[in-house]
């Protein structure tokens, strides 16, 4: 929801993005989010639980990445996005392969 209501140039490493994509991430991510969310009321789709864990700790890694080659010196955002990932890519590990459906 923060991405709807405040812009992409609230960072200045993500004013790479054009303001269209950062508003299509924002409906992406909320989709995911319902992802992470919906298996726990419906079993038969539990796959979308990993699906959407990888898809959000891919996002935060681009975000990191462009981070690092916008060459902002404040690397606090991408303490945030790197933590995300990690525990996102630790959900989708989980339910890949630690406790497949």
């Amino acid at each position: 929801m923060w991405k709807f209501s405040n812009s992409e140039q609230t960072v200045p490493s993500l004013k790479a993005i054009p303001h269209g994509v950062w508003l299509a991430m924002s409906a992406f991510e909320l989709l995911c989010s319902l992802g992470l969310i919906v298996p726990a009321f419906n079993k038969p789709l539990a796959i979308l639980a990993p699906i959407a864990a990888a898809c959000i700790a891919a996002e935060m890694l681009f975000f990191s990445g462009l981070h690092i080659h916008s060459g902002d010196a404040n690397y606090g955002p991408m303490i945030y996005w790197l933590v995300v990932a990690a525990i996102s890519a630790f959900i989708a590990y989980g339910r890949f392969v630690l406790k497949p459906f």
